[in-house]
């Protein structure tokens, strides 16, 4: 059986989800918490294989329990709405193992606990879209405070295709000056090769699909 613990600060939901999953032949709802602090307790004393946990709750919000709860043994999965999607990078970092959007399907609901309890990690599509934005966004920031604004101007550049010499009459300095700089962001960013920077300014998104060579 898989011990399941429930969490929601909706008593609707909290009460659908926990009908759904007691119907289970193969999980077992060892408890239902209204807040954050009393799921954290009831993960305590229950020990559940994975807690169903509401992003945002009173008492502890649902990132505070998913750490709490994996340093306990159990395996988290997050329940969110679509409009909630920034708490998902943290939730991760906290060690949530999965998140569903709060309209999902009883069976896939199931189906869902059954993944993770498995140790794999789940997904949900629109959930994967805004992660993969934050992600992004994050590396973009990153980046950022990394580089001076020269180094990052000349790694725009040559993503959008410019050779060093290009570089270097675009911005009025010498080619050794621009070769100086592709060397400092290479290894700031630790890559490899033009080639590596360029496929990082485009998932950092300092450069997108359809610039053109301002030449």
């Amino acid at each position: 059986m898989i011990k399941v613990l429930v969490a929601d600060d909706q008593p609707v939901v909290l009460r659908g989800f926990t009908a759904v999953l007691a119907a289970q032949p193969d999980i077992a709802v060892v408890g239902a918490a209204a807040d954050g602090g009393e799921a954290v307790r009831l993960a305590r004393a229950e020990r559940p294989d994975v807690a169903l946990l509401d992003i945002r709750m009173p008492v502890m919000n649902g990132i505070e329990v998913a750490r709490a709860v994996t340093e306990l043994g159990a395996k988290a999965l997050m329940i969110t709405t679509f409009d909630l999607d920034e708490y998902v990078y943290e939730a991760l970092l906290a060690g949530a193992s999965g998140f569903l959007l709060k309209d999902i399907r009883a069976d896939d609901l199931a189906d869902s606990v059954r993944v993770v309890a498995r140790g794999d990690a789940l997904l949900a599509p629109q959930v994967t879209r805004r992660l993969i934005a934050e992600f992004s966004a994050r590396r973009r920031a990153a980046a950022a405070t990394l580089l001076t604004p020269r180094e990052s101007e000349v790694l725009q550049l040559i993503a959008r295709g410019l050779s060093n010499s290009e570089i270097a009459a675009e911005l009025v300095v010498t080619e050794h000056t621009v070769k100086t700089h592709v060397a400092r962001l290479l290894a700031k960013l630790g890559l490899r090769d033009r080639t590596q920077a360029v496929i990082h300014a485009y998932e950092t998104g300092l450069v997108r699909a359809g610039d053109r060579d301002p030449g």
